[in-house]
């Protein structure tokens, strides 16, 4: 596996590349223009300068997270081919300058969400915790509260130019079902994954955060039956996955390791997220480590170790410690990521070992 940690740029992340240099096995950065928002243009000027400040520092700069995608794509508009050009557009500039893995989703309007971004927990710690009865009808109060607990930090998929205009967007996606959004998937893939054919960029579809429908939009990558059909939507190798553990743990049903075995071979990039789910419903993120949670993280590594995955992986969220919350983009702290780097390399040197010894 090739660890990675993601970054959100100088000027809107608490942890510089000096910080990152520091937690042993980091490889790479996963990065992003983040000020862009879905449809626009990216210009390879800017392109080239966020790559060689990485590079500079020791890194490689192969994964980007996110290159997200227009809502006009999703509902199926006559304006998506536009879109789409300018999609395309940017994934050659990309390969151009030594991408290889594309990290995006398909949600209707929001990417991920909760309903408290720093949800204390009994260690003093806090975390991103999402409480299910919260999440019913009133979506401009969840992203004013979600865009307020941001403060200055971009949130990708919750841009305050998007959140002004819920009312329209609602009004577009009403009669978007789950057939409907599968279909413009369809679509989108079959007009940029020959490109990215040609162009050697592999994509990778993020599951739905949380792994149900909310304030009534479909989502359709949350189980292995989702990630199946979508698979199928195009079978080509550079259509595949980034496998987030955290975004598929809080359905209980859905076997991570059981899919990893299943998909690995689509895999391009893989989040590690551990997840403690309540009786509820309600869940919040927790640490990396596999009993603090909902999610098995050694059973997961060891599925991807098994089949020798030699693809692209992070920590994903993780708590705000020591008083990080002032200052840290929600979920992305420095300290409890960099426990998580460590938990996995232990996790994945024990495995070596046991291997070398059988």
């Amino acid at each position: 596996m090739k660890m990675t940690w993601r970054w959100y740029g100088e000027g809107n992340d608490s942890i510089t590349l000096d910080h990152i240099r520091q937690i042993p096995g980091v490889e790479g950065i996963v990065w992003s223009l983040h000020d862009k928002v879905a449809g626009e243009i990216w210009e390879e000027e800017r392109i080239s300068e966020v790559v060689k400040l990485i590079k500079s520092k020791g890194f490689n700069a192969d994964v980007v997270e996110s290159v997200n995608v227009h809502d006009d794509i999703k509902i199926g508009l006559p304006s998506r081919d536009d879109y789409i050009d300018i999609y395309i557009d940017t994934i050659r500039k990309l390969a151009k300058h030594g991408v290889k893995v594309i990290c995006y989703n398909f949600m209707p309007i929001f990417d991920w969400t909760r309903t408290s971004l720093y949800e204390e927990q009994a260690d003093g710690s806090n975390a991103l915790f999402y409480e299910k009865k919260s999440v019913t009808h009133d979506a401009k109060a969840m992203a004013a509260k979600i865009l307020e607990g941001a403060g200055d930090f971009t949130m990708p998929g919750w841009e305050p130019e998007r959140m002004a205009k819920l009312d329209e967007l609602f009004d577009l996606y009403k009669d978007i079902d789950e057939e409907k959004l599968q279909d413009n998937l369809k679509y989108f893939l079959e007009r940029i994954i020959p490109i990215c054919e040609e162009e050697d960029v592999k994509m990778a579809i993020h599951p739905d955060d949380p792994p149900w429908p909310i304030f009534g939009l479909p989502r359709i990558i949350r189980s292995r039956d989702h990630i199946k059909k979508f698979l199928e939507l195009n079978d080509s190798p550079y259509n595949g996955l980034t496998l987030c553990t955290g975004s598929l743990g809080p359905n209980l049903q859905n076997d991570i390791p059981g899919i990893v075995r299943e998909f690995h071979d689509r895999i391009h990039f893989a989040h590690i997220r551990n997840v403690k789910v309540f009786d509820n419903g309600d869940f919040i993120e927790v640490s990396h480590r596999g009993k603090d949670g909902n999610v098995d993280v050694y059973e997961v590594l060891k599925a991807y170790h098994d089949n020798e995955f030699k693809g692209y992986i992070r920590p994903d969220h993780g708590r705000h410690l020591w008083g990080e919350e002032k200052n840290c983009r929600p979920g992305y702290g420095l300290y409890d990521r960099a426990f998580g780097v460590m938990y996995m390399f232990g996790v994945w040197d024990s495995l070596d070992k046991r291997k070398g010894e059988c």
